[in-house]
């Protein structure tokens, strides 16, 4: 080769050859930018943690994501998706790009889940239930909620902890540890308790615990927030006039069966410290999660002169609300006799 066609090739060709190449890259790059998923609706998934890159392009295989395994290999190299694989929940919309998706799990832009608590009474069905929705293990929470020193650092015992959950919708990321559930719950019940709820609970001279606790069992005795209010005043009369509360939710919760309709003198006599009808004052914690609804009906102190109330014979689920024992053995009686009327036994 002549020293001119040399000079023509190193001047001209060489420049043409790679700009060609270049332009041919940068259509490749945005063909590949131009891919999309292949799914035709919302595809929810749950990548445990610790999953590797190969799983979860299973996973999105699966569910009908990817339609081009090649593409989405590449683009994951050029992400270097590969070596920041994180678990988590993640939504993918109906044929997202690639290139977001998985800009989305690189980043590890999970999508939060709805945690719901509801009025859940023991500890343990709490915790199933979580266990259910998030990744992390039941008896591993449970674990937390029963050791003594996790309690009391977030001011509270193994018997009034669950208190610290209230009854409410959440968005979680679905990994989240139970350290850091712990922590939230811990923080949307500092939320809760506000200066004026503080105020009204000094003003009963109760703690917030006992707030709770009280508010607990009046959310088991009934489920017509306009009625509750009535209810906790016959409880708040009792426990300042140094009655025994002799509320029936005690008695199912310690004998631990709530599906108790007609609690009996063999109930009475169980050996618990829930036992109201044997022990003065509160149960050492809450009888279930009560509702808002609930707690503020303790927290209002309403003023009556009630000291007892039985469900109405109508099977209403409302009470009949009495000042003595007289009028309360004759609304007792009549709901006693309907009850024997609809052979409700036990």
């Amino acid at each position: 080769m002549t020293k001119k066609k040399q000079s023509f090739k190193k001047k001209y060709l060489i420049p043409i050859i790679g700009g060609a190449l270049l332009v041919v890259a940068i259509v490749l790059l945005a063909l590949l930018h131009r891919q999309k998923l292949t799914n035709s609706d919302t595809v929810t998934l749950y990548l445990p943690t610790g999953i590797t890159y190969e799983a979860v392009v299973d996973s999105l295989d699966a569910h009908g994501c990817i339609g081009n395994k090649t593409a989405f290999n590449t683009l994951a190299q050029l992400r270097k998706y590969k070596n920041h694989v994180k678990g988590g929940c993640y939504k993918f919309k109906p044929h997202m790009s690639l290139w977001s998706a998985l800009t989305k799990l690189y980043y590890g832009n999970q999508d939060p889940i709805r945690l719901t608590i509801n009025k859940y009474r023991t500890p343990e069905s709490l915790c199933q239930y979580i266990g259910k929705k998030l990744e992390l293990d039941s008896d591993t929470l449970l674990a937390l909620l029963r050791n003594d020193s996790v309690c009391a650092a977030y001011g509270h015992t193994r018997q009034t902890v669950i208190g610290m959950f209230l009854q409410n919708s959440y968005d979680v990321y679905w990994n989240v540890s139970a350290e850091k559930l712990l922590d939230r719950m811990h923080q949307e019940s500092q939320r809760f308790w506000t200066d004026k709820r503080l105020r009204q609970c000094k003003a009963l001279n109760l703690s917030t615990d006992e707030v709770i606790t009280l508010a607990s069992i009046v959310e088991e005795e009934s489920n017509k927030n306009d009625e509750k209010p009535d209810i906790a005043s016959v409880y708040l009369n009792r426990i300042r006039k140094g009655m025994l509360l002799q509320a029936d939710p005690t008695l199912k919760f310690a004998v631990g069966d709530f599906s108790l309709r007609r609690i009996l003198n063999k109930h009475m006599e169980v050996e618990s410290p829930y036992n109201t009808y044997k022990y003065p004052g509160l149960p050492p914690g809450p009888i279930c999660i009560p509702g808002t609804a609930s707690i503020d009906a303790v927290l209002k102190n309403k003023q009556t002169e009630y000291l007892y109330f039985c469900a109405k014979a109508d099977f209403s689920g409302y009470h009949a609300f009495s000042k003595d024992l007289a009028g309360h053995n004759a609304n007792a009686q009549a709901f006693h006799n309907e009850m024997n009327r609809r052979k409700i036994y036990k």
